[in-house]
């Protein structure tokens, strides 16, 4: 498979009461197909995130978007731009950096959740200035080195993050 060069054309979701700032690399195929994050059906994130913050399932675009905001988490990725192959995100080449100063300027951002190494890495390597990241397990479909329930558990620490004043 050739490397193809994406542009990430997705939007951030944030608002003024966004306190904890969620990261992944760049939005896989199917998620851009969609227009939103974490969409591919197998990809664990919503199921995860649901559980984890004690929701319903969000079942498509908008009540994933609302959630979100009720929530006060902020959604985007580290890039702006790369060279990938499908949604591999250990093929990425050429990467471009997000604005991500510009979620920090509009909003209290008190924690950065990275979903992936590659997506903490790039964090780290870009951003080194800004707020120093946790890294949590992808949940891409192709990570499977973990159990949902082990992922789950990690991600609780953006509830975690959510309850802290």
């Amino acid at each position: 498979m050739n490397s193809e060069r994406v542009l990430h054309e997705l939007p951030p979701v944030f608002d003024e009461r966004s306190r904890v700032l969620i990261l992944g690399t760049m939005p896989s195929p199917k998620s851009r197909e969609l227009g939103f994050y974490y969409m591919h059906p197998q990809n664990r994130f919503w199921k995860i995130m649901s559980n984890v913050l004690d929701e319903p399932f969000p079942k498509n675009v908008s009540e994933r978007r609302e959630l979100c905001l009720r929530r006060n988490i902020a959604l985007w990725d580290v890039l702006a731009s790369c060279d990938i192959q499908g949604a591999a995100d250990s093929s990425i080449t050429n990467a471009s950096p997000n604005d991500l100063p510009l979620i920090f300027a509009k909003c209290r951002i008190e924690a950065v959740f990275t979903t992936g190494k590659k997506a903490h890495a790039l964090y780290e390597r870009f951003f080194p200035k800004l707020k120093r990241d946790i890294c949590l397990p992808s949940t891409s479909p192709a990570n499977r080195t973990l159990s949902e329930d082990d992922i789950f558990k990690q991600y609780l620490k953006i509830k975690e993050a959510l309850s802290t004043k």
